[in-house]
């Protein structure tokens, strides 16, 4: 049975914005709903695997010795919220897992500040148990590490600072500890990983911010006009200058930077590219800070789509100079193993607000292809932006 080592085998930001929703919207529900982009199709079995996986989850807790690592290594998660989660346990009843087929469906329902750490292990899951039920052979473990060698070398010689962003789609748990090995023994420029439980065994530095879920819950909660601001301004409001990479494509960039004023693109060190062209993201988000009276040089952009070698030369080579950059490397690290890498993700669906309707919501991708969501609620977002 495929099971995970700890509760922190999860993304960082999954915390932080934890955190956040324990603190402002504690009574918030919200569902959650598996996407197989890549239309992969399932063994038969699959998803009795699958849940005894999850079932096993019920187990995790935190350790005494995480929390004192979480509490000296990340001093803005506050003591109230490093006792909330020792005490926090995964409830499987909030998964519901079918197979038909070889198509899987999966979905999670529940409070918020609960269901909010679901989507990461379940993607792990879903992507191991998938490979183990197929006994399909990827490389030994000395190619896994000798791969991850060469990138991260090739990396330093771009002179490119690299995090390790390949928790949601890696191939499993032993090969993502095998790339994080590699990558803090030979990468110079290498800053750490989104894997929580992996940046503490590895003593590296656990990095992240928020997701899009956090600005689509904020158009549930405030309409599509107020969500980036308000979304913005309660992170500053929990962080206080902490954790400032700013999301900027959840309402396309557009929409984004029509209200990242001077105020907040002084307060956030940065923003972070997830989907669209690169190069044209980082001249649009040079010459906003221009506008600003801000020195783009100041700023940080990570980028973070789909991003391989060639891509990171590419734009390294149209930013140097001009902005400052990082970039967090997933797939490509994680799930580069002689097999197909899984096309899959998780989504927030819908959000119930205390006190108001469940609501469908929505992300408007830098990439028309990957707006997800409802398709009516798209097209009232796009009407209340005034999109074309």
């Amino acid at each position: 049975m495929v099971t995970l080592p700890s509760l922190l085998d999860n993304d960082f930001y999954k915390f932080t914005m934890q955190q956040c929703v324990v603190k402002l919207f504690p009574r918030a529900k919200a569902r959650y709903r598996f996407i197989n982009r890549g239309h992969h199709l399932f063994p038969q079995g699959f998803a009795q695997a699958l849940q005894a996986s999850v079932n096993a989850m019920a187990s995790l807790k935190l350790s005494g010795e995480e929390k004192q690592w979480l509490a000296q290594t990340c001093p803005y998660l506050d003591p109230v919220y490093l006792d909330f989660l020792q005490g926090y346990c995964y409830d499987p009843s909030e998964v519901l897992i079918e197979q038909n087929g070889d198509e899987v469906s999966i979905s999670v329902e529940g409070h918020w500040y609960r269901t909010i750490l679901w989507e990461v292990p379940l993607l792990c899951l879903v992507s191991e148990n998938y490979y183990r039920l197929q006994n399909a052979v990827r490389e030994s473990d000395a190619e896994v590490e000798q791969k991850a060698k060469r990138k991260i070398e090739s990396y330093a010689d771009m002179n490119v600072t690299v995090a390790e962003f390949g928790t949601r789609r890696r191939h499993s748990f032993d090969v993502q500890e095998h790339v994080i090995k590699a990558l803090k023994q030979y990468g110079k420029t290498f800053v750490g990983t989104s894997n929580v439980y992996l940046a503490m065994r590895h003593d590296t530095k656990p990095i992240g911010t928020h997701a899009h879920e956090w600005f689509m819950f904020h158009a549930a909660r405030y309409g599509f006009k107020m969500a980036n601001a308000l979304a913005l301004e309660n992170w500053v409001a929990v962080y206080r200058g902490d954790l400032g990479i700013a999301l900027s494509d959840t309402f396309t960039t557009e929409e984004f930077f029509e209200v990242f004023d001077k105020k907040l693109a002084r307060l956030f060190d940065g923003v972070r590219h997830d989907s669209g062209d690169p190069l044209a993201f980082a001249d649009k988000t040079i010459r906003h800070y221009q506008r600003l009276g801000i020195d783009p040089l100041s700023k940080t952009i990570i980028f973070s789509d789909a991003l391989n070698e060639e891509k990171v030369a590419a734009i390294a080579a149209h930013c140097r100079g001009r902005i400052g950059m990082s970039f967090g490397i997933g797939t490509n690290f994680t799930n580069d193993v002689g097999l197909t890498p899984m096309n899959i993700v998780m989504k927030m669906t819908e959000a119930l607000p205390e006190g108001q309707a469940w609501t469908p919501v929505v992300k408007l991708s830098d990439e028309p292809m990957k707006h997800t969501g409802d398709e009516r609620m798209i097209a009232l977002a796009r009407a209340v932006l005034q999109m074309e």
